[in-house]
């Protein structure tokens, strides 16, 4: 059983790893699935120990959260927000600062995949009624969408996990990790601006028609609902442990409530649901699950030692950042979390919840937003080139890597991180 577990947990990652490479006719949820049903035919675990290995607690978690986001984006929030920000964003620095800023909060607090997602059309056509190379603001926001995310519990599918697997509450998740997002936006307007500043150095945009005309003028109503949907949500997750509800609840309650209130038909809002990524979920908790139950996971485990501390913290940052160039931050946190879940405190989850999201600006394969955000612009007709992508990422990464470790370190050493 042992060995059956092994390879099929290596061939499911050798699967997740070559998905990542361009014309490769194979997905990351197929090769989790198919890891999965492996587990069951080949007696690693039976049909019902498979379905207790799925982290349902998780699955809702994200299930509310993409309810919302399909709301909203229907709704036309993100169509209207961005071109709001694009009117604010006169001069190019104004405009780079604009986009870090906005992609960044929205990230924290909706799924930092599907933001990039509805905002990089925006983003390259709002560009182009300006009259500007949108790449300085691409290559910006899909680094924004990773840096912003690792500061809720909420902002990526990793954190999710990591969440709900270390019970730290969303406020002190916040507390903590906020200021590296923070600090790390200004790390990244900064490398951003000086690798464009030649074309940063030019005057006021002068736009055919305004962005906010072309994109929301008549949708008045658009910022009222949109708030009404989302203001309740984050308050009540930053008020979870006072309300007595956990996370998942509340956004299912959310899902649930939008369905109802929103124009949108549920039908629509439902088609809208990436439910391929919730399979992608369901089988690597199978994966894993199997693996942990063979004696694999302890196996592969036992020789590696972290210890809570700055030791732990560096570590973490390090490995996080490297494995994150070959498999996603989803997988690499799930095989990360048997380790960390033995070790008392909080400081090794939240190390690992900075260092996988922040290592993910290495390359473009470094992180799913990354290759969204480079794919949704290429069908816009804009061209991220991987060299391009790596010359800011390979400075931003270990910039904010550091930054992040220094601030983790600091709150260690101040008793405010345990």
């Amino acid at each position: 059983m042992f060995w059956k577990a092994a390879a099929i947990l290596g061939v499911t990652y050798l699967g997740i790893a070559v998905t990542r490479l361009p014309r490769v006719n194979i997905d990351r949820p197929s090769a989790a699935f198919t890891g999965a049903v492996l587990m069951v035919l080949l007696g690693v675990l039976s049909f019902d120990a498979a379905v207790r290995a799925i982290d349902f607690n998780t699955i809702a978690l994200l299930l509310g959260m993409m309810l919302l986001v399909v709301v909203l984006e229907k709704e036309g929030f993100f169509t209207y927000l961005a071109a709001c920000l694009m009117a604010v964003g006169t001069t190019p620095l104004r405009l780079l600062t604009v986009v870090i800023v906005a992609t960044g909060v929205l990230s924290a607090f909706l799924v930092n995949d599907a933001v990039v997602l509805l905002l990089t059309p925006v983003i390259v056509r709002a560009c182009r009624l300006l009259r500007t190379n949108p790449v300085p603001y691409l290559i910006a926001e899909a680094m924004a969408s990773n840096i912003g995310s690792a500061a809720t519990i909420v902002g990526n599918p990793q954190n999710m996990l990591i969440g709900i697997s270390s019970g730290i509450s969303f406020p002190r998740f916040f507390l903590l990790l906020a200021p590296v997002a923070v600090a790390g936006c200004v790390a990244l307007a900064l490398v951003v601006w000086w690798s464009y500043r030649h074309e940063f150095r030019s005057g006021p945009f002068v736009p055919e028609t305004s962005p906010l005309r072309e994109y929301g003028e008549r949708q008045t109503g658009v910022p009222r609902r949109a708030f009404l949907l989302l203001v309740p949500t984050v308050i009540a997750f930053f008020l979870s442990s006072v309300l007595g509800l956990s996370l998942p609840l509340i956004a299912l309650t959310a899902g649930a409530a939008v369905l109802l209130v929103s124009r949108v038909r549920p039908s629509e809002v439902l088609r809208g649901v990436d439910w391929v990524l919730l399979l992608f979920f369901a089988g690597l908790f199978v994966v894993i699950g199997g693996a942990r139950h063979a004696g694999v996971l302890d196996a592969l485990l036992e020789p590696i030692s972290v210890t809570p501390g700055l030791g732990g913290i560096v570590s973490l940052h390090l490995v996080s950042a490297a494995v994150s160039q070959v498999v996603s931050n989803v997988p690499l946190t799930m095989l990360v979390i048997p380790l960390i879940e033995r070790v008392q405190g909080e400081v090794l989850w939240i190390s690992l919840a900075a260092g996988a999201t922040l290592g993910g600006n290495a390359t473009i394969i470094g992180a799913v937003a990354n290759i969204i955000v480079v794919e949704t612009a290429a069908r816009e007709g804009v061209a991220v080139s991987f060299r391009e992508f790596l010359r800011v990422g390979m400075v931003v990464t270990p910039l904010t890597l550091v930054i992040s470790m220094g601030i983790l370190a600091l709150e260690w050493a101040l008793g405010v991180l345990s």
